[in-house]
């Protein structure tokens, strides 16, 4: 079995620049995004689900799914957002799983934005937490994805906080500084990482 360490943290907090690191170290990525994207691929049943329960408005021209609209949907609903959650997590765990079986680095990493929230992070041995105070965040995101300060806020919400995710680390990187220092910091934690998956 694998040794796995669960990677999270908010929005703009740099986990994907912490996982890049790891993976330029051989590791094997898992992201919880990207199979939650695979899960609504086009022809999967997932996105028929999706456009029955929330009509054609869902989709775009391409009957690919629609972010946006989603986003816009359940953001703004939560028995939109319990309905969504309720069709794709077990699908996106089924997901997660395949990929872990077929890891064949020394360790594996699970990186996940909802690791804490979705409880996925009991299923790890170990978790890294990628911190960053709150305003670095916003300034992040806002910047990276084009949201708007009020979406980014909306989900800085519906995310756990920084103390819940702090109270389930077993390493956390303080990521205020700059790019060569949170490489330094993965860098230490590969180190043990290995020795920890190695007995």
């Amino acid at each position: 079995m694998t040794f796995i360490i669960g990677l999270g943290g908010g929005i703009g907090s740099g986990k994907t620049a912490a996982s890049d690191h790891f993976e330029t170290l051989g590791i094997n990525i898992i992201d919880a995004d990207l199979a939650s994207r695979t899960v609504v691929e086009r022809g999967r049943p997932a996105l028929k689900s999706i456009a029955e329960h929330f009509g054609s408005e869902a989709l775009t021209n391409d009957c690919e799914l629609d972010r946006a609209y989603l986003r816009s949907k359940v953001f703004s609903s939560p028995e939109n957002k319990a309905w969504l959650e309720s069709l794709l997590h077990p699908l996106i765990s089924e997901e997660i799983n395949r990929s872990l079986n077929e890891a064949s680095s020394p360790y594996a990493i699970l990186v996940s934005p909802l690791l804490v929230e979705s409880g996925q992070y009991q299923r790890v041995n170990r978790v890294l937490i990628i911190d960053a105070p709150e305003h670095l965040q916003s300034s992040r995101a806002s910047a990276r994805d084009n949201n708007s300060a009020e979406q980014v806020q909306a989900i800085m919400k519906a995310q756990a906080d920084r103390a819940s995710r702090l109270a389930v680390a077993d390493d956390v990187i303080l990521n205020d500084g700059s790019l060569a220092s949170l490489h330094s910091a993965v860098d230490k934690l590969h180190a043990q990482y290995l020795e920890l998956a190695s007995n």
